[in-house]
């Protein structure tokens, strides 16, 4: 395995300037990653606010029952053992629970997670373990119930597992029948070729379906099945008993919601006055909660002194909002600019992996972590990989094709156009253009004398004149399809480098799923992945295997 540096550009300039410009963008984060002293500056200050998070104990003892459950290894018993004692602090970052894991980016944002931990723990000389944060709260259905595998026939395929029914149900409130559980199963065992990793891939998958009646939990084992013996702690946002322990912050995030929702509207008009564009919804009157009513989850906001989502369904006064808490905490769950409030209220967090979207959005909420007397942690960005390997190397060598070029579409069509033009040894384009200028050059005079014997020769010369061009372009088009036709196999290759490495337009890592190349490489594929070294800018590397 080698690993490269080849920049990725971000469509987020304030993930960018995070690490390349800190002082430009400053004044929206708290801390630098870059600099070693506010890394101190954190862990003293996460040593000196204790008070202000939810009792160590009480947060262990749920993460115990949970991860029991769900990532029952040693290493994990032992990042707990480590998180209950003052003075330990976490990495910690989260995802949607996807199927099958979702798209490779989970699976390094878990590395990044694990990676920081091990970096800030040896830096500081402090145990700091890393958490997995799933948010299984989210109603997002359609975004998490598929996943994508290349299949050997060039079709980026999609495996998905429908629901029946139109409500907002939390992901891990949504269940999976055991019928679907095989049927997506099934379906990737048939996308993925054979291989000496396969059958005991699909067994272990099998298993964890069998003991999963959500996507939420299926994920979780999954997780837990790969970096368990990493000391990843897992912990679901939709957990009862951990919304248990976070009632006293849904109840400030209630009381004080005026004054946040000042903040993030202060924070986004101050983003906008820099010509940025805010990177999540700060609606008028919004609450920044949802209210679970039956199933649904629904976005809660403010109206003539009431809490209420936008249909009407529920109303509450901040009282009666504030005695549902009590009672019916499960009820209660935060949304984007709420959860890092959340998330820092819950764990001593020294820093908080993130991608850049997610660092994008993150802008919006210092001025709320002030309000509530806490100091944004850390951010610090996802790892970022594509992985190319050796027979597609090979493929893009022979055509002398590099990274650079894949990464720009008009650079490879050209490359592609250029090859396929040396296959031409007729060279059809120019043929076909001295034909055509041939004729038109000896058919044009003849058009005009007609027209000299009748007005309507001249009309019907230049329609037959095009019917001709047109019959020669249906040779061009077709000539060029047989040429494509005999050089099918060096175009499917180039079909093959772009569809690897930018499917769907997109970054590898934003599309394919890790399944792949556990069934290619096995599991020492992960542990192979935590053997690269840790990069706290996140900047992109290429893996050629």
């Amino acid at each position: 395995m080698e690993v490269v540096h080849k920049p990725l550009l971000s469509t987020q300039p304030l993930a960018e300037a995070l690490i390349s410009d800190f002082a430009s963008v400053g004044h929206l984060y708290e801390s630098n990653p870059l600099d070693e002293g506010d890394w101190s500056k954190r862990i003293k200050w996460l040593d000196e606010t204790e008070d202000l998070r939810i009792e160590r104990k009480a947060l262990v003892t749920s993460l115990r029952e949970y991860n029991l459950l769900h990532n029952p290894n040693e290493a994990v018993t032992e990042s707990l053992n480590k998180l209950e004692n003052p003075g330990t602090a976490v990495i910690v970052g989260g995802q949607q629970s996807g199927l099958f894991s979702g798209p490779l980016l989970v699976i390094y944002k878990a590395v990044s997670i694990i990676k920081a931990a091990e970096h800030a723990s040896s830096e500081l000389g402090r145990p700091v373990v890393p958490v997995f944060w799933i948010a299984g709260e989210d109603h997002d259905w359609d975004e998490v119930n598929h996943t994508f595998l290349l299949s050997s026939d060039l079709q980026i395929s999609r495996i998905r597992v429908p629901r029946e029914d139109e409500k907002r149900s939390p992901v891990s409130l949504t269940e999976v029948s055991k019928e679907e559980w095989d049927r997506v199963a099934n379906e990737l065992e048939q996308l993925l070729p054979g291989s000496e990793f396969k059958a005991g891939l699909m067994e272990n998958l099998r298993q964890t379906f069998a003991e999963s009646s959500t996507l939420s939990e299926s994920f979780a084992k999954l997780l837990g099945t790969w970096f368990g013996k990493y000391g990843l702690i897992l912990l679901d946002s939709a957990d009862p008993a951990l919304r248990r322990l976070e009632v006293p912050v849904f109840q400030t995030i209630i009381t004080r919601n005026d004054e946040l929702e000042s903040a993030y509207f202060a924070s986004a008009d101050h983003i906008a006055s820099l010509g940025g564009t805010p990177q999540a919804d700060v609606a008028k009157g919004g609450a920044n909660l949802f209210y679970i009513h039956e199933g649904d989850r629904l976005l809660l906001f403010k109206r003539d002194g009431r809490f209420t989502d936008r249909k009407g369904k529920v109303a509450f006064s901040e009282e009666e909002l504030l005695s549902v808490l009590q009672s019916h905490p499960e009820r209660f769950s935060n949304n984007v600019l709420t959860r890092p409030l959340m998330q820092d209220s819950l764990l001593p967090v020294l820093g908080s992996v993130l991608g850049a979207g997610e660092i994008a959005y993150w802008a919006l909420t210092r001025r709320a972590f002030d309000q509530l007397g806490l100091k944004m942690p850390i951010l610090l960005p996802r790892m970022s990989f594509t992985v190319i390997e050796g027979t597609l190397q090979k493929q893009m060598d022979k055509y002398d094709l590099t990274w650079e070029d894949v990464l720009d579409r008009e650079v490879f069509r050209e490359k592609r156009e250029s090859w396929l033009a040396l296959q031409d040894a007729v060279h059809l384009d120019a043929r076909f253009d001295e034909i055509k200028t041939t004729f038109g050059d000896m058919y044009e005079p003849l058009i005009e004398q007609l027209g000299s014997i009748q007005n309507g020769l001249l009309k019907l010369g230049s329609a037959n004149k095009d019917k001709i061009f047109d019959q020669i372009e249906y040779l061009r088009g077709r000539s060029k399809d047989a040429l494509e036709k005999v050089n099918e196999v060096g175009l499917r290759h180039f079909e093959r480098i772009e569809l690897s490495l930018f499917p769907q337009n997109k970054p590898q890592e934003r599309v394919y799923n890790i399944f792949y190349y556990l069934n290619r490489y096995g599991m020492n594929w992960i542990d192979d992945l935590m053997e690269i070294p840790y990069d706290i800018a996140g900047s992109h590397r290429v893996i050629y295997l």
